[in-house]
């Protein structure tokens, strides 16, 4: 299984958009232990969100879209920022 997850920093209020093989709670325990540059200087995350795919390639491809500027305005429906 694949998943899409929204982190949001509680340090800079942003939100974090990523996917990965893990489940996301596992995912959003690394993020928050500082194994990612950008993670770590904005630790720490909440996990607002996440999706199941069964492929990767369906969840790389629900990733990429929502970080275009239609798939932030879907994020925004679905968490409010």
């Amino acid at each position: 299984m694949f998943y899409v997850y929204i982190l949001k920093s509680l340090k800079s209020n942003k939100r974090y958009t990523g996917f990965t093989n893990k489940e996301p709670q596992l995912r959003l325990v690394e993020h928050n232990s500082g194994t990612n540059s950008y993670t770590r200087t904005n630790r720490p995350f909440v996990l607002l969100y996440s999706e199941s795919f069964p492929s990767e390639k369906e969840a790389r491809r629900r990733e990429r879209f929502l970080k275009t500027g239609l798939g932030r305005k879907v994020l925004n429906k679905l968490i409010p920022p």
